[in-house]
Order: C-alpha cells, then sequence, then structure tokens
C-alpha cells in the first residue's frame, strides 16, 4: 500500500463513484518498488463488481488517461500473467493513445489517425490490423479489455462476458429512475454523515483530518450500516456517547469501530432476549387453592373421627375439637373412644 498513491486517487475529480473506487484499489495495491498488477480476481473482489464491470470502469480510467495496461506474457510457458497497471502518477508516465509501438516507433498522438498499420498500436486502427508484436494484441476499440476482439494466438479466446452484447432485454413495466435514486441515497447519506462529524465534535466548516476526507471514511461508516446492522440513528447516538470518555474528537472512523461493535452486540443479545418465550410465573399454594374454612376442617377430621381408619392422637387439637362439638358433627363419646381428649 502506498499513501502517495491511494492520496493521488482521491484527488481525481470527475469520475463516477465505482470508476473511483477501482482506482483507488488499484493505488492500494502499487507498490513503490515493483509496480501494480493485481489480477482481476482479487481487484474484482476488491471492488465487488463482476470482472466485465470492472473491465469497463479499466477502460474509462485508461481512456482518461489516469493509467495504462501493460499484459504480460510468461515467456516461458506462454501463459497470461496479471497485467501490469501504470498509474498516472508513476514518473514517465504517458497515456495509452501516446505510447508508440516498440517495433515501428510510430503512435497515435494526440488522438490523430495512423496512417500506416504495419506497426502501429494506436487505439484507431482496424480489426485486421498486425497486432504490436510487443504484446501481441489486436487494437480493436470496441473490445472489453481494450484490445482486439480477435484472439490473441497466444492467450486463446477471451474469457471475460462483454456486458453490452446482451441481446436478451427484459421489457421494463415503468420508467427506471436508478440514477436519480442513488442521486437520492448519497444526499441523505451525505446528511447524515455531516450529523455525524458534528456530533463527534467537528465544526461545520473546519477542515476535516485526512482520515475523515473523501470517500473512503464514508464507505468505512456505511460497514457500520451495512455489516453491523446499526441504524444511523444508533450510530449518532453511539457516537455522542463516545464524546464523554474522549472530548475531543476521534482522528478517524476506524477509531470508532470498537465502539460500534460492542453497541452491535448489546442490540443483538437484547433482540434474542426479547424473541426468548417468556415463562408463565407459577401460582402460588395460596393462590391455587384457597384456604379451607373451619367448617371444611371441622368436617374433615369429624368423618376421620367416626370412622375406624387410624387416628393420631395429636392430628386434632384442641380448636379442631371445639369446632366439632360446637357444630354437633361428633359426640364426646366417640372422641373420648378414638382417645382425643
Amino acid at each position: 500500500m502506498s499513501h502517495d498513491a491511494t492520496n493521488w486517487a482521491i484527488k481525481q475529480r470527475g469520475l463516477k463513484p465505482t470508476t473511483k473506487i477501482v482506482l483507488w484499489h488499484l493505488c492500494d495495491r502499487f507498490n513503490p518498488d515493483y509496480g501494480c498488477f493485481p489480477s482481476q480476481d482479487r481487484l474484482a473482489r476488491d471492488c465487488e463488481i463482476s470482472r466485465s464491470t470492472l473491465n469497463d470502469h479499466l477502460g474509462q480510467l485508461e481512456a482518461g488517461g489516469l493509467l495504462r495496461r501493460v499484459p504480460r506474457i510468461d515467456p516461458a510457458t506462454k501463459r497470461q500473467l496479471p497485467t501490469r497497471y501504470i498509474l498516472g502518477f508513476e514518473p514517465g508516465f504517458t497515456p495509452v493513445d501516446m505510447v508508440p509501438c516498440p517495433e515501428s516507433g510510430r503512435g497515435t498522438a494526440g488522438g490523430a489517425k495512423a496512417t500506416e498499420y504495419g506497426g502501429d498500436c494506436g487505439m484507431d486502427a482496424p480489426p485486421h490490423a498486425v497486432p504490436c508484436p510487443e504484446i501481441g494484441h489486436g487494437i480493436e476499440p470496441e473490445a472489453v479489455s481494450g484490445f482486439c476482439p480477435e484472439p490473441c494466438p497466444e492467450n486463446a479466446e477471451s474469457r471475460v462476458r462483454n456486458p453490452d452484447t446482451n441481446l436478451v432485454r427484459e421489457p421494463l413495466s415503468k420508467p427506471v429512475k436508478e440514477e436519480e435514486d442513488a442521486q437520492a441515497r448519497d444526499a441523505d447519506f451525505d446528511r447524515f454523515f455531516a450529523e455525524l462529524l458534528s456530533a463527534l465534535g467537528f465544526a461545520t466548516k473546519a477542515t476535516l483530518p485526512a482520515w475523515w476526507q473523501g470517500w473512503p471514511a464514508r464507505l468505512h461508516v456505511r460497514r457500520w450500516i451495512n455489516d453491523l446492522r446499526l441504524t444511523e440513528d444508533r450510530i449518532l447516538e453511539v457516537a455522542t456517547e463516545t464524546r464523554s470518555d474522549h472530548p475531543n474528537p476521534p482522528d478517524g472512523p476506524k477509531a470508532l469501530d470498537r465502539a460500534m461493535e460492542r453497541a452491535a452486540q448489546r442490540d443483538a443479545l437484547a433482540g434474542a432476549d426479547a424473541a426468548k418465550p417468556q415463562r408463565p410465573k407459577r401460582a402460588s399454594k395460596g393462590e391455587q387453592a384457597s384456604r379451607p374454612t373451619a367448617d371444611d376442617l371441622a368436617a374433615f377430621y369429624a368423618e376421620l373421627v367416626n370412622s375406624d381408619r387410624y387416628l393420631p392422637v395429636s392430628a386434632i387439637s384442641n380448636t379442631t375439637r371445639d369446632a366439632m362439638l360446637a357444630r354437633g358433627v361428633v359426640t364426646t363419646e366417640r372422641l373420648r373412644m378414638r382417645g382425643v381428649r
């Protein structure tokens, strides 16, 4: 990773968001000593787009003079190696339409059409033009990768889908307004991002630290929403809480990652507890059955006294005995016979 390269990418203006993301990830893979040559699979995975979409944006960057692609072939195995990307800030960089063919020394500087096709590598050469002997590819501008759609003899057929050759189009039931919707979402997020900076203690028109500038900071904050499932209101609440422990604003969004992760864990635990079924509270013995009355006790023990079942002498208290006698359910002689005094 090179900070100079990523800073250069951030400073570029007039690019679409996805195109700028591709440029930033290219610069993130740049090595000052060895250059930039990530594989297309890795670059597409970093940018979270398909390889065909990636090639579209690489072509836009190359056409805009921000990079130049140099395909590489292993001289021993003749296998295709990861493309070498020459970025616009590197010393000696020249746009693709200014690079002369090393065989003939001629090119298409200034966008002029080549008049001799024997060795030129210009982008305006016809499909039957002889490929440049340095890179071994033709030069048809309509190809996805910027090279001739005729396969290179050493690399065989292209393995990248051309997204502009889909002949099957589903009819649209209503006009598509993806661009307007995307702009509305970006405006809403910009408003939320400004509220977040205000909650963290940044002045409205103050110069932000470098780690809070540009789209990388916004992309980092979006991960709190997409990966941690935090709402914008929850993020603002957590950001406000961090000010009590850290009065000074953080240098970048990464400093808030632990606070956001803890908040997400607390929310997940609270949601799990709320989802558990609540067991009904067990009723106490007093609630399960009402206490027996004095008449009930007198009738119960009278039935026991008048029967021939075993009756412990201590089973009947004086109060119960008097209650049975008062209600006439037993006689004194029967109590004496059963040993109750």
